[in-house]
């Protein structure tokens, strides 16, 4: 049977963009990031965006319940600082090339077809360690109001109302308040 996309109950065309979204990885552009002094760098498709997420937007139709990313590392590159989230979930899923992942218990190998996850809270840090490239699917939550703390630096990224890096003391949580 050859499906034309039409409705068997009254036989009109299918409106494909009300019922599916599709896109080809392959044909989507791919975005760059390096820190100034080249320490962190790496590549990203949005798959998310191509289908339509709204990042900033509130409603969740819009934002999407979760965000997808093909990420690709160089050899020898970290594409992030070593950081956890206080709200995110974060798959992995390893397509080609090997790597080291720096987690609060030590540092673990990755390959082809390796799966792993980061709760909330739980820091991590990726590294290319090998000759050719590293590509990984990264599935994320995103949750609204989300931040990221960044340990080996003693740094938060806040992201409400606007993004913002920062570094604080720890304070009483009446100080300067009375």
């Amino acid at each position: 049977m050859i499906d034309l996309g039409l409705n068997k109950i009254n036989l009109k065309p299918i409106d494909s963009r009300k019922t599916m979204q599709k896109i080809n990885t392959h044909k989507l552009p791919e975005d760059s990031w390096a820190s100034p002094k080249g320490n962190f760098s790496g590549f990203g498709k949005g798959v998310s965006e191509a289908l339509g997420r709204q990042p900033k937007s509130t409603d969740l139709l819009e934002r999407h319940p979760f965000d997808v990313e093909i990420c690709r590392i160089p050899p020898g590159k970290t594409p992030y600082p070593y950081h956890s989230h206080s709200a995110q979930w974060e798959f992995y899923h390893v397509i080609s090339g090997t790597g080291v992942v720096r987690h609060q218990v030590g540092v673990t190998a990755i390959e082809p077809g390796d799966a792993f996850l980061f709760k909330p809270g739980e820091p991590h840090q990726i590294t290319n360690d090998g000759a050719a490239d590293l590509v990984l699917y990264v599935v994320a939550d995103n949750p609204i109001g989300e931040s990221c703390h960044y340990p080996d630096s003693g740094k938060w990224l806040v992201r409400s109302p606007e993004r913002r890096i920062m570094r604080s003391e720890a304070l009483d949580y009446y100080h300067g308040e009375e």
